[in-house]
């Protein structure tokens, strides 16, 4: 999933209407993502002692309520009409893996997860994912399994160095083009800490990643992988919602759900290979808008030579 362009760049004080009116009314109920109403938006800025003018001025609806809204309402329908759909239980999964496994023949690693008894097998998402990444990285490296901390480096010495270390890393965990975490929950059977701490540490990759880009103007690609329907849907549409205002507030790429990878992966990988030859692999990744002027130049010079 991208991010829907009209909501990029909101300020976070609009992130921060989002947040508290969703703890204070809810996220979603039964098997429904909730999509505030205006009244109900009143209501919980009332309750919440905040200024409902900024929701109703001169007793009508102010532009900001109305953008809060929008948004909720795209909220509900990604959710429940694109995600839902998406999202694989441990048998779907398997399928998937073992089709594309058997189509592939892959050399790349395929980890296996962390249960015991019958339950030990290969972690399927993981295994679907970097399937997919050998088959369009065109014979490009990629670390599959960093083993050290993202490091961003300038004039051979360490620029940022990342807190964490991510699942993913391309080409590798120093000076990468893109990184990504992988949050596979097939076997799961409630929503506890352990998950929910997996969304916040998404979070605070994602925050180091733009102040990297704000005061470096070093843009790396930032992806999130989830799957388990029951873990996702059932138990947790609370963060389903987070992860969605996480895309649109920019502190990832794309966050694809279950078997979006499939369709998705082939356009981000092809895209990670362009850049990453355009910079060379030793060099620093190119800040995102001068890459786009670049990319526009060479579009009219493409033009003109038709």
């Amino acid at each position: 999933m991208r991010p829907v362009e009209r909501f990029l760049k909101r300020p976070k004080s609009f992130w921060a209407s989002v947040r508290s009116l969703s703890q204070h009314i809810g996220y979603s109920k039964g098997n429904k993502i909730i999509t505030p109403t205006f009244l109900q938006m009143l209501g919980a800025f009332d309750d919440l002692g905040l200024d409902k003018s900024k929701l109703r001025l001169d007793g009508k609806q102010t532009q900001f309520a109305t953008e809060l809204i929008d948004y909720f309402s795209e909220r509900a329908r990604l959710l429940m009409n694109e995600v839902e759909p998406r999202l694989m239980d441990v048998d779907r999964a398997s399928k998937l893996f073992r089709r594309l496994r058997n189509e592939l023949n892959p050399k790349c690693p395929i980890p296996m997860n962390k249960q015991k008894g019958n339950k030990k097998a290969e972690a399927f998402l993981t295994g679907i994912i970097n399937m997919l990444i050998e088959k369009n990285a065109g014979g490009e490296t990629c670390d599959y399994d960093p083993r050290e901390l993202t490091t961003i480096t300038r004039d051979g010495a360490p620029l940022r160095t990342l807190a964490r270390r991510v699942d993913g890393a391309f080409p590798s965990a120093i000076n990468p083009v893109a990184v990504w975490e992988i949050k596979e929950y097939y076997y799961t059977t409630t929503f506890g800490s352990r998950v929910a701490d997996g969304v916040y540490e998404s979070l605070l990759d994602g925050m180091e990643l733009e102040e990297l880009r704000e005061h470096e103007h070093i843009d790396v690609r930032h992806y999130l992988m989830v799957d388990a329907h029951f873990t996702w849907w059932i138990c947790g549409k609370a963060y389903l919602c987070r992860l969605v205002d996480m895309l649109h507030m920019g502190y990832v790429d794309e966050v694809l759900f279950g078997e979006e990878v499939v369709d998705e992966l082939p356009r981000i990988v092809s895209d990670w290979v362009r850049l990453a030859q355009r910079r060379g692999t030793n060099s620093l990744p190119e800040d995102r808008d001068e890459m786009h002027k670049k990319n526009l130049l060479t579009r009219s010079g493409e033009s003109n030579n038709d």
